[in-house]
């Protein structure tokens, strides 16, 4: 069994029985979809595909046979579940307006020394120049992305790895790399017993 497959099987028994239902109805993406996510992402991450491959998305996603918007994943954040993103989405979000990078986005920000004396906003091995469109994005949180979102990041500082997992947390914002790969990453939430679905007491 494949690592993707465990990670599945794992989620489908710690789902409650409504999810269970609305994931029935998910598909996985075409062959032609995962090329061309291939082709504008040559080095997304194999199991990323596989799973893609087997469920496009969770995210308010409208399948043949009914809506599906399950959280099916995680993050270090405790309790915390996200969506998994189609190939459309993926690739809309890639083309969309966020070409900015950290620095751009931020640059009033470092202008007037706020990040030095408030926050931590950059994590090591994440290079802040790199356009966020250059970074996969597959998750959303469970407030549509608002408050956090999860990326593979291609272009990885020195002392990172490329195909990293980076989170971004919105307010306090801050940008942490959360697993050395995608395979790593889903191992830890196989590790942590999916303990996002569950919530903060």
């Amino acid at each position: 069994m494949s690592l993707v497959d465990t990670y599945l099987a794992g989620l489908r028994q710690s789902l409650v029985a409504e999810d269970l239902d609305q994931l029935k109805h998910a598909h996985g993406a075409s062959a032609a979809d995962l090329q061309r996510l291939s082709k504008r992402y040559p080095l997304c991450p194999a199991s990323l595909l596989q799973l893609l491959g087997q469920i496009d998305g969770t995210h308010y996603r409208d399948y043949p046979n009914g809506e599906v918007m399950v959280l099916m994943l995680g993050s270090d954040l405790p309790g915390y579940p996200y969506y998994l993103s189609s190939v459309e989405d993926i690739l809309a979000e890639a083309d969309g307006l966020d070409t900015e990078s950290i620095v751009e986005l931020y640059e009033g920000w470092f202008e007037n020394g706020w990040l030095d004396q408030e926050m931590d906003l950059i994590g090591e091995g994440i290079d802040p120049t790199v356009g966020m469109n250059e970074r996969l994005c597959f998750s959303h949180c469970i407030n549509n992305g608002g408050t956090s979102r999860l990326y593979i990041d291609l272009n990885p500082a020195p002392g990172g790895t490329v195909g990293q997992v980076m989170r971004f947390l919105h307010d306090p914002d801050n940008y942490e790399v959360i697993a050395p790969s995608f395979d790593h990453y889903l191992q830890q939430l196989i590790d942590d017993d999916y303990a996002f679905i569950r919530p903060e007491p």
